[in-house]
């Protein structure tokens, strides 16, 4: 894999991407079992739903710091204002997917063990709303400084 070059530059930001993201996903699944399970009944253990939506809105505050100012730092600024509505906004889409997935396997499925709820939120909700915001991030948020970048460009490329 070459070092350098614009497929090289996408592989070291899907990296840092994924960085960012597990120590979100450190905030964001540790928060949910705190609230739901901590000392066998947490206590937002009957509300699955608003302890994912606290400990998504932390994570997201962590994924926000952590993507502006090492993922994306070297792309332009767009505003904070903009940036952080955005970041937010589409985190709130991402909050959507990952909460669909567990409204559906626990009162839907009735799954309702913590390994359920877990699997539910973190892996197949996670998995989703994760491919979403790094597109979107990439796109809208944190966009790159000209409308072709250099990806684009290479694989426009004829072989």
């Amino acid at each position: 894999m070459p070092t350098s070059g614009p497929v090289a530059r996408l592989v070291r930001e899907l990296a840092k991407f994924g960085s960012v993201g597990m120590v979100a996903l450190v905030v964001d699944v540790g928060t949910l079992n705190l609230l739901r399970f901590a000392g066998g009944d947490g206590p937002l253990h009957d509300k699955p739903l608003t302890a994912k939506t606290i400990s998504v809105v932390l994570a997201t505050l962590v994924a926000y710091l952590g993507n502006r100012y090492w993922t994306y730092r070297d792309r332009r600024r767009t505003g904070f204002a903009r940036e952080y509505f955005l970041f937010f906004a589409l985190n709130a889409i991402g909050l959507g997917i990952a909460l669909t997935c567990l409204w559906f396997s626990h009162y839907i499925l009735d799954l309702r063990s913590p390994l359920a709820d877990n699997i539910s939120a973190n892996v197949v909700g996670l998995a989703l709303a994760t491919a979403f915001r790094f597109v979107s991030y990439r796109k809208l948020v944190f966009p790159i400084q000209s409308d072709d970048d250099e990806l684009t460009r290479e694989l426009r490329q004829p072989v």
